[in-house]
């Protein structure tokens, strides 16, 4: 397992990530998953015992229950709560009154005292936004996040699900006024759905802001256990649960790339999946969520796996984004800057 710094930090995080999604199962959150407390448990030991030092939940979850689990899979294995990095959200509606759900004031300072309460501890290491609030002004919730990282709630904050443009003015506005700033952005991202590398991926190298991803096998759809048919094992989350959205049709021609290239390399298509994201420069952690014991075994091996540069390159063809504008302006005028830059042996540029 090997450490990143979390974005323009000192922080090292594992780079895989434990996720929470599949803890509890309560309301909505069941299509997920619904594990009781022995088996997350069990999930929790094996993550730490492999190296996984970071832990991603939400107050949202199973309704506040995986962050309960997670405070109690911590206590149940004694584990020193310093040696973990402990990340949750905001965001996400907690009851049924008109304040409990947004990134106001209120709903932020109410929360971070709740999930702290729930999660059992006294301070929350990433404490992020878990999506884009229309009625509250930016200014309020990046003082409001302030605030509980001066009272020693919260060490760092981090966003989640924004457009590039989102993220850019927050960093802007915390800089100008000397706040605390995102140092991370949690989004999805896969080698079926690279749309990150088109605004976001750029911006972050730019601000030195991490990387988590988020469902990197799409829901399920990157285990290599469906068909073009859409048929799937019993029991499988994208049966039930549809979700992220993906062209299936592109996805499907990625996989019929990654399964004789899991069969030469002797091992899985969800391990190819996993070490593919592993293998990009702005990718701090990959989260992995898992049901089953065999699963988590399976996305833990992602770190052993190595490709060659024709199989990068392979991938890369199969996956790669179609033109966009502005980009492929970008690339037609870039190049005789890009040429200068690689005879002078300087990194970066457009292309």
């Amino acid at each position: 397992m090997k450490y990143n710094l979390l974005g323009n930090t000192g922080l090292l995080v594992s780079e895989l990530c434990l996720g929470t999604m599949t803890f509890g199962g309560r309301g909505f959150w069941t299509a997920i998953g619904e594990l009781d407390q022995k088996p997350v448990d069990e999930l929790f030991k094996r993550s730490v015992d492999g190296g996984i030092n970071f832990i991603d939940t939400a107050n949202v979850y199973s309704e506040g229950l995986s962050e309960e689990m997670t405070g109690k899979a911590i206590r149940n294995l004694g584990l020193d709560r310093k040696q973990l990095v402990l990340a949750t959200k905001v965001r996400g509606r907690m009851g049924e009154g008109p304040n409990q759900t947004g990134l106001t004031r209120a709903h932020i300072l109410r929360q971070v005292d709740e999930s702290l309460q729930r999660l059992n501890t006294d301070y929350i290491d990433l404490y992020q936004i878990h999506g884009f609030d229309p009625f509250t002004p930016l200014e309020e919730t990046l003082r409001a996040l302030e605030d509980v990282v001066r009272a020693g709630k919260v060490r760092y904050i981090g966003c989640s699900n924004l457009a590039a443009w989102h993220i850019m003015k927050a960093l802007a506005y915390s800089d100008y006024n000397h706040l605390s700033r995102f140092v991370s952005l949690q989004a999805y991202y896969t080698i079926a759905g690279r749309d990150l590398e088109r605004e976001i991926i750029p911006l972050l190298k730019d601000q030195k802001v991490g990387l988590m991803v988020w469902s990197p096998l799409a829901g399920g759809l990157l285990s290599g256990k469906y068909q073009r048919d859409g048929k799937g094992p019993e029991g499988a989350r994208r049966v039930a649960f549809d979700f992220p959205p993906v062209n299936k049709e592109r996805a499907f021609d990625i996989l019929d790339v990654l399964h004789p290239m899991a069969k030469d390399k002797g091992v899985s298509v969800a391990q190819l999946a996993l070490a593919w994201l592993l293998h990009q420069e702005a990718v701090t952690t990959v989260i992995i969520g898992a049901k089953k014991m065999e699963q988590l075994e399976d996305n833990l091996k992602a770190v052993e796996v190595k490709f060659t540069s024709e199989e990068l390159q392979k991938l890369d063809g199969a996956s790669q984004l179609p033109p966009e504008y502005p980009g492929w302006m970008y690339q037609m005028q870039g190049r005789d800057r890009q040429e200068q830059m690689e005879k002078l042996g300087v990194k970066g540029g457009l292309l």
